[in-house]
């Protein structure tokens, strides 16, 4: 099977401002498919913006509304997948979500997943979290997954989508200063560990102001099963392009025994 080559939209949009954020997909998923990439993957919250405090509230839709619907005509417009981040109102009303949305290259809704470990005052104040720990998508011939942000920084998290097959995991991000060993070492290591290609995609750039202000700090990644990095932005804004390698992931599963020599019956005392 050939290689998928995928984008990474490192970019934080226009914060509060969700019009403006869509030309910025349709834009992005014009040139990811120009230049030959079979999925664009944007950053957490990329629809509204991050740091937007109470405005969640006002900005959440629900995951068929009329953002997804326009996410899902780009996303047919130009043969390509997207994921993007958004705040999901639930059909109630009743919870907000910090949720992402795979559009498949016909438009199609392919997978939903709501955050399941919510990072600092902010998403712990206006958030439910997710249950669902593990949520996969068949594309390209590739099992997808997907997380957001801190979740991928729970080694039992990713496990558990190495052991139910995952080989691309998504993993939209608002990583900020000063954690950036997360970008740098932890996202090479979880993708090694767990013999899988891991798309980290993050946002980049001060946003908000006074306690709610933050420094995004970019270094977008696709780290590859042989624990390398086969992709890395910069700290600006940027579209990064990367190959998914069937025959290297074949290879590395082949030659890597983390799975295979695991010892279930030795952990239950981590529960």
């Amino acid at each position: 099977m050939p290689s998928s080559r995928i984008a990474l939209l490192q970019s934080s949009g226009r914060p509060g401002d969700a019009v403006k954020n869509l030309e910025i997909i349709a834009g992005a998923a014009r040139e990811a498919a120009d230049g030959g990439a079979e999925l664009l993957v944007c950053p957490e919250m990329f629809l509204t913006g991050y740091a937007i405090g109470p405005d969640v509230s006002r900005l959440a839709e629900t995951a068929d509304g009329p953002a997804s619907e326009t996410v899902a005509r780009i996303a047919a417009e130009h043969a390509i997948a997207v994921l993007f981040g958004y705040p999901e109102r639930s059909g109630d009303g009743a919870s907000l979500y910090n949720a992402a949305r795979l559009v498949g290259p016909d438009g199609a809704a392919l997978a939903d997943y709501r955050k399941t470990h919510l990072f600092g005052g902010f998403e712990q104040e206006w958030f439910t979290p997710g249950d669902t720990p593990v949520v996969q998508a068949e594309l390209g011939g590739l099992r997808v997954g997907i997380m957001i942000c801190y979740d991928v920084e729970f080694p039992e998290n990713v496990r558990a989508h190495a052991l139910a097959g995952t080989d691309l995991l998504l993993v939209p991000t608002a990583q900020m200063h000063p954690f950036q060993f997360v970008a740098e070492s932890l996202v090479p290591v979880r993708a090694f560990e767990n013999q899988m290609y891991v798309a980290y995609v993050n946002r980049t750039g001060p946003e908000g102001e006074g306690g709610s202000a933050f420094e995004f700090v970019g270094l977008s990644c696709l780290a590859g099963p042989d624990g390398t990095t086969r992709a890395r932005a910069g700290r600006g804004e940027e579209l990064l392009f990367g190959d998914v390698d069937p025959e290297l992931l074949r290879a590395s599963r082949a030659a890597n025994p983390y799975l295979r020599d695991r010892r279930p019956g030795l952990y239950g005392s981590l529960n």
